[in-house]
């Protein structure tokens, strides 16, 4: 786990050694183990080193094969790296280190294009041709690793977070109206490849972009899920489909333990953090470290799920650290969570990866999590909304949607009304071939664009912050190509996520599957007063927010008298995603 950045030219320019200066600087949390810059006329790749695998320097970066003409800059990590190996060496390679990130470069050459197909595991990377002049980026067929890009005159710039860029300089910082739209509407996510920033964008997940010497580019997306089932699928019994996901998730998180230091687990006391450290135990692993945090009570709301993770943690034996955080250690830590951020995310999930990272990251580097289980089985309250449903496009909205177009022109001033953006990409979503069940419309949409720009970008950020690695064994793809041929029903069943409940009933206490679904509760956050309701206020009617005139004051002045009553579908405060706009914003100095 890194960070990566760089410059290419077409217009026969250097490329800009201040610039890739500046964005390595910015990414120094993500990589505090070593760093790297390569500048060769128009070309030119900075590195941040987090060292995880082959701890010498022999896997540094950016790393270049003068025998291949090749340089690369990677992100990420291969779990298959050793068996890609032996068959590249069986091809005739040659390999001068013993990570993940040659077998990257070595693959390229060796199938080109066709390589990310070969990968299990999250990347981003970019490999220069030398001989070709050409310029490859690619990114997982998730997004668990970031690839932002600017287009300036005459050059290309990226890098692991939108701030590196900005770091830079000469990039259009003005707000993207259409972006803005569905961060209001989508609950704050803006899908590839727009960003919040006009001058900004990122590669959608599963694509590799080839630029050619003159700056024309291809995009090939090499990986799409698939929920097409056979007659013999769909008929399959519930008992033999929990054993293939069985199977399937135990490889999962196995596979997530390659590593050259220890993994640890975030444990939140939840049925999917549970589950992995109950199939590592199951596997053998002894003195497993787990982690979980807690908040103070807020209206009489607790603030930790300290009860559920004590209980995995005994009844599986794990070296276990709770992390209680009083409310004034939280109110702190705020302005640094949002400054974290690639994207303004709403969540109050940030500020508890955030604080937790900071803890984890003082005693190992890889932790394996449980993201993207309610988005792969069906852990959502807004799925069975959509069984049978007539109306998958409305009934999705109205149960995601924070708020609707028309709402929006009453909160937004006139000159950002734009299209019903949100609306835009849920319809042409569904429309797409490969899932006809509205169940499986909605899966398919929240796995390939709301799971990247939400809850996974979210642990990236939260956890890079820190130097640590966040690994998610529920997007492994094989495991999740297998629960997309499970019927919508058996995804249904037992309250939500079905079959995976009834895997986790062979292996973890009954306590943690039948208790209510839970998160990292803030309470503080959640009820939006005393010096959190300032704080908003505050960015609100500051200067620079009058200056951007976002939103009408009417509005503002509504929510500062009654935040309580300004709640979205999904219980957010609609005054804290207009605030956390504003601070982001205010935070990265746009």
């Amino acid at each position: 786990m890194c960070g990566l950045c760089g410059e290419i030219t077409f217009d026969g320019a250097s490329a800009s050694t201040s610039a890739l200066e500046a964005m390595a600087a910015e990414l120094a949390p993500r990589g505090p183990d070593g760093d790297g810059i390569l500048r060769r006329g128009r070309i030119g790749l900075g590195h941040r080193r987090l060292k995880i695998i082959d701890l010498s320097d022999h896997a540094q970066q950016p790393m270049t094969d003068p025998q291949l003409g090749l340089d690369i800059v990677f992100n990420g990590c291969i779990y298959n790296y050793k068996e890609l190996r032996a068959e590249l060496e069986a091809k005739g390679y040659d390999f001068f280190s013993h990570g993940d990130t040659e077998v990257i470069l070595k693959a390229h050459h060796a199938w080109g294009e066709d390589a990310p197909k070969k990968f299990h595991g999250m990347f981003a990377y970019a490999v220069y041709e030398r001989d070709s002049g050409r310029f490859f980026l690619a990114r997982d067929r998730f997004g668990i690793k970031p690839l932002y890009y600017s287009e300036l005159p005459g050059r290309l710039r990226f890098a692991s977070t939108l701030p590196a860029i900005v770091a830079a300089g000469g990039v259009d910082t003005s707000i993207d109206l259409a972006a803005l739209n569905t961060y209001m509407s989508f609950h704050a996510v803006v899908p590839p490849p727009r960003t919040i920033l006009n001058g900004v964008r990122k590669l959608p997940p599963a694509t590799i972009r080839r630029y050619e010497p003159d700056g024309a580019f291809t995009d090939t997306t090499y990986w799409r899920l698939d929920f097409a089932r056979s007659a013999e699928e769909e008929e399959r019994s519930f008992e033999a489909w929990t054993d293939s996901v069985h199977e399937a998730l135990t490889l999962a998180v196995e596979r997530r333990m390659v590593a050259d230091v220890p993994v640890g687990v975030l444990l939140s006391g939840g049925v999917d953090s549970s589950l992995i450290v109950g199939l590592l135990a199951n596997m053998g692993q002894k003195g497993l470290k787990t982690f979980s945090i807690g908040f103070e009570e807020a209206k009489g709301e607790k603030g930790d799920e300290f009860t559920y993770s004590d209980l995995i943690a005994e009844h599986f034996g794990t070296d276990h650290r709770k992390i209680f955080v009083p409310s004034s250690e939280l109110m702190d830590a705020l302005p640094r969570t949002i400054a974290a951020q690639s994207e303004p995310m709403v969540s109050y999930d940030n500020v508890g990866f955030f604080l937790l990272s900071r803890e984890v990251a003082k005693h190992v580097k890889v932790v394996q999590s449980g993201q993207g289980a309610d988005e792969v089985f069906a852990g959502y309250h807004w799925y069975p909304k959509l069984e049978g449903s007539n109306r998958p496009v409305e009934d999705y909205a109205e149960a995601f949607f924070d708020r609707d177009h028309e709402k929006m022109g009453r909160h937004l001033e006139a000159r950002w009304h734009g299209g019903d953006e949100a609306r835009k990409v849920v319809t042409d979503h569904f429309a797409l071939s490969g899932a006809t069940d509205p169940v499986d419309k909605a899966l398919r949409l929240d796995t390939q664009i709301m799971l990247a720009d939400d809850p996974v970008k979210r642990v990236d950020n939260m956890t890079m912050a820190w130097g640590l690695e966040a690994r998610v064994p529920f997007l492994d793809h094989e495991l999740v190509e297998l629960a997309a041929r499970v019927p919508a029903r058996h995804k249904l069943a037992d309250g939500g996520k079905g079959v995976l409940k009834a895997v986790a009933r062979r292996v973890v206490p009954k306590e943690v599957i039948d208790r209510p679904k839970g998160y990292f509760p803030v309470p503080a956050l959640k009820y939006l007063d005393g010096p959190y309701l300032e704080m908003a206020r505050d960015a609100l009617t500051s200067q620079k927010a009058r200056e951007r005139g976002l939103f009408r004051k009417d509005y503002l002045d509504a929510m500062f008298d009654d935040p309580a009553a300004f709640i979205t579908p999904l219980r957010g405060s609609e005054l804290w995603q207009c605030a956390l706009l504003e601070l982001w914003m205010q935070a990265h100095d746009l």
